[in-house]
């Protein structure tokens, strides 16, 4: 198994270099089921602030472009049982917030102070720092 770092995942989802994107495609066809690639969560979090921030996407179109990816067998997420929670909380609010606040939580934290009103409102353990 071989893990993916966030430029490759970009480019083969974007498609805005064709150079890089015919070898993303072509690493990202050659993973089966039995020899996948692995995505971590620090990957995931970079994508969907890339997504988010520097591409436009808005929130909907992010979590079904990960749920997409989630659902792909040639694909395997760090923390998956954990992570399909994650994307189904994300429903309300934003993915990356969520899986900083999942990451706090493991960690054994009993919150994430935050700045963010809106992620303090909606993400588990999140609170706000007033």
């Amino acid at each position: 198994m071989k893990a993916v770092d966030t430029n490759v995942v970009l480019r083969f989802v974007l498609r805005d270099d064709e150079r890089q994107f015919a070898k993303a495609a072509a690493f990202f066809n050659s993973r089966t089921a039995e020899d996948p690639a692995f995505v971590s969560l620090i990957v995931l979090a970079e994508l969907v602030w890339a997504l988010r921030q520097r591409y436009g996407y808005s929130r909907a179109e992010t979590r079904s472009l990960v749920v997409t990816l989630f659902e792909t067998a040639e694909l395997v997420f760090e923390d998956e049982s954990a992570l399909s929670s994650i994307i189904a909380e994300a429903e309300r609010g934003d993915l990356a917030d969520h899986l900083i606040s999942y990451s706090a939580r493991r960690a054994g934290c009993t919150s994430t102070v935050t700045f963010d009103h809106g992620a303090a409102k909606v993400v588990p353990e999140m609170e706000l720092l007033a």
